[in-house]
This record gives structure tokens, C-alpha cells and sequence, in this order.
């Protein structure tokens, strides 16, 4: 058995309206996905409202929860609050095209919809890129900056005085 079947939304037979679903995303969620997390023990919570109209469909999506990261400075595990929104058009078409940011187009025979790769996307979407632990000090942080390179400023080059030569031989034309 599929197990990303069980994010699947049966949209077919619904009335028009909202219709709210909510969904536990934990590890084992996260082991349907062949890829590498930056994180441990998420303990995450996904409410999804899908407000079904005649022609399309509008799901809302809100995660909330925590997951377990490491510090980028002092390499301890900590609990880091997760949460995020996403709002997501989806309506009938002749065949499936997610190339939209914003709209997803299914087949028109379609059902149900499977919204286990969005729940995916809103979960790594709210992982920082720079993980720092609450626990870090002010002397940890400072100690960083100062050993951290300095980005250089380039100075803009002076101009060319070969090109200068040209350009007081045109001007004198």
C-alpha cells in the first residue's frame, strides 16, 4: 500500500464549501521522502482547510510544531519552533502541471489530491538557513565575528589613462 495515499484529500462527492482536515507529521513522514533532513524528531502538526468550489479548489495550509536541529556554532541539539502558511489554487485541467507557483493544474478525473509533497515543501520551507541555538552566548557569537572573513569592497578602477588618451583625441574632432 501507497503510504502518501493517506495524505490524500477526497475532494469528489464533498459539497462546496470548506472542508477541514489536520494531519501529524513526524519522522515516519518524512522517511516517504528519499532525501536527507537537516533535522530530528519533528513533532509537527499540519490543519488544512480546502475551500471547494464548482470549478477549483483552495487549500490553506498552516504547519506549527517543532523539530530538532544542531547548531551551526556550537554543535548542540536544540528544539527549534516551526511554523508556516501556504496558499495553493488547485484546478481542473487536461493533465497534471505544477509549473505555477501558485496554481496546480490536475486532470479533470481526478478525485482526490495528494498534498503530501506540499506538507513537505511547507515544513523545509521554515527550517532557518543559519541554525543557532538559543543557548549560544554573546561571547560564542562575538568570537565568530571575529574570526570570520571580511567581505573586501572593491574599489571601482580608475579609468585607463590609454582610454582617456583616445577619448581627448575624439573630443578635439
Amino acid at each position: 500500500m501507497d503510504k502518501l495515499r493517506n495524505y490524500d484529500i477526497v475532494f469528489s462527492g464533498q459539497k462546496n464549501g470548506q472542508h477541514d482536515f489536520k494531519f501529524e507529521i513526524d519522522k515516519a513522514f518524512f522517511q516517504l521522502f528519499d532525501t536527507e533532513q537537516e533535522f530530528t524528531e519533528p513533532k509537527i502538526v499540519a490543519e488544512v482547510l480546502m475551500d471547494k468550489h464548482t470549478t477549483f479548489l483552495e487549500f490553506f495550509i498552516k504547519t506549527s510544531g517543532t523539530v530538532n536541529l544542531v547548531c551551526d556554532i556550537t554543535n548542540e541539539n536544540f528544539d527549534h519552533p516551526i511554523e508556516n502558511e501556504l496558499k495553493i489554487l488547485v484546478k481542473f485541467g487536461a493533465e497534471y502541471d505544477d509549473s505555477e507557483e501558485d496554481v496546480i493544474t490536475i486532470p479533470s478525473t481526478d478525485y482526490a489530491f495528494n498534498i503530501a509533497q506540499l506538507l513537505y515543501e511547507v515544513v523545509m520551507l521554515a527550517i532557518p538557513m543559519k541554525k543557532i541555538s538559543p543557548n549560544v552566548s554573546e561571547k560564542d557569537l562575538e568570537m565568530l565575528e571575529k574570526f570570520s572573513p571580511k567581505e573586501e569592497v572593491e574599489e571601482e578602477p580608475s579609468s585607463d589613462p590609454r582610454w582617456d588618451a583616445l577619448r581627448k583625441l575624439k573630443d578635439k574632432n
